[in-house]
């Protein structure tokens, strides 16, 4: 039997979201051991993104490989990290209107948990301050740096040790050290990925070194995401921000050479109607699985060998198949998808049916895939 293929499919509704807890545990202990490749702290030096799973049993895996510090993207996220009882969570974003108090709350239900923000500009600093101020406290921010993918973050410039020096000024903030996310380098190749990696950071260096200078002491830096995660690696004063490591998925999979990651997460899916000669269709919509890829890059059968997504609805999705394959197919067949994207595949499921050899052994509620929990 394969390693995706369930003993008894029939306990599982489809389509729906499998998590196979031994490979997931793996792939966390890969993060660690290659977290340590270039010194001594291994999972010390690991700050985790959440986006990708947004489950606490995961963050609790992680917690018990003795990782203690997360990142996240929401205030979801973090109430979720928290929940499961990290002691350090960072909310990679510039935190605005109502979410400002929301972080305030977050540190209020969870007092034993350290939260910081992301500010790259002096408005977005002076909001916070003022509020900090307000409700009597100093909110950890870290400066967030673009060294080349021009979604958020301060240029690489002069005007960056500026924000440092103003950040530094105000009351309500404390700073935490900077953020460096890479995203934009995407090479398949490790070779050319880690030169890109390594020119776009060392645009970042003589900044670090004069905020360095300036704090007297050496500023927390996070860099990178899961494709450059094993370049970063090498460099044994950062920490590393890996997310979609956890669970990994077919764009990840077959693009970056060099990281030892395996799929732990399908969605199952059955066979619903056979509407023409050739053509069968399954029950997996853009509901189900991410649907922002053309749809070629959208999902892969395990088990099926000849086929072509050729349309894609809400709940359907429609396969082409050759004559002896469409013969032998039957009404209710089980089918295993990986997914071309599985962050945005996960934030479509309320659980996740986890499997371990083979065997249903629970859920698993994917937590934060709601904007909001509690706060």
């Amino acid at each position: 039997m394969s390693w995706y293929q369930l003993s008894n499919p029939g306990e599982v509704i489809s389509p729906s979201l499998l998590f196979y807890k031994d490979r997931i545990e793996s792939n966390i202990r890969s993060m660690v051991n290659i977290a340590g490749s270039a010194g001594q702290r291994s999972a010390e030096r690991l700050v985790p993104h959440v986006k990708t799973h947004k489950c606490q049993e995961i963050v609790e895996i992680q917690l018990s490989a003795g990782i203690s510090k997360f990142k996240c993207a929401t205030i979801a996220e973090a109430e979720m990290v928290a929940t499961a009882g990290a002691p350090w969570v960072l909310i990679a974003y510039q935190l605005v209107g109502p979410n400002i108090e929301r972080l305030f709350a977050l540190g209020a239900k969870f007092p034993s948990t350290t939260f910081a923000s992301l500010v790259d500009n002096e408005q977005t600093a002076s909001l916070l301050n003022e509020a900090s101020i307000s409700q009597g406290l100093r909110s950890a921010v870290f400066l967030d740096v673009n060294n080349g993918m021009n979604r958020t973050g301060h240029a690489t410039d002069e005007s960056l040790l500026s924000l440092y020096r103003y950040v530094s000024s105000l009351d309500g903030l404390a700073f935490g050290g900077v953020h460096i996310y890479d995203g934009h380098i995407r090479n398949p190749e490790f070779s050319e990925r880690k030169a890109a990696a390594d020119e776009a950071y060392e645009k970042v260096l003589p900044l670090l070194d004069r905020i360095e200078t300036e704090c007297g002491y050496e500023p927390m830096i996070i860099v990178g995401g899961s494709p450059s995660f094993t370049v970063h690696t090498l460099r044994p004063d950062v920490y590393l921000s890996p997310g979609t490591n956890v669970l990994w998925d077919w764009g990840y999979g077959d693009r970056f050479d060099g990281q030892p990651f395996e799929h732990a997460a399908l969605i199952i899916t059955r066979v619903i109607s056979k509407p023409a000669p050739g053509i069968v269709t399954i029950d997996l919509g853009h509901k189900a699985i991410a649907a922002e890829n053309p749809i070629e890059n959208r999902l892969r059968l395990l088990n099926l060998a000849e086929y072509t997504l050729v349309g894609q609805s809400e709940e359907h999705g429609v396969l082409q198949v050759g004559t002896d394959a469409w013969e032998s197919i039957q009404i209710g067949d089980v089918y295993y998808a990986l997914p071309y994207h599985i962050c945005p595949t996960v934030a479509l499921h309320d659980f996740a049916t986890v499997v371990e050899d083979g065997n249903v052994i629970g859920e698993w509620r994917i937590m934060a895939r709601s904007r909001r929990i509690t706060i």
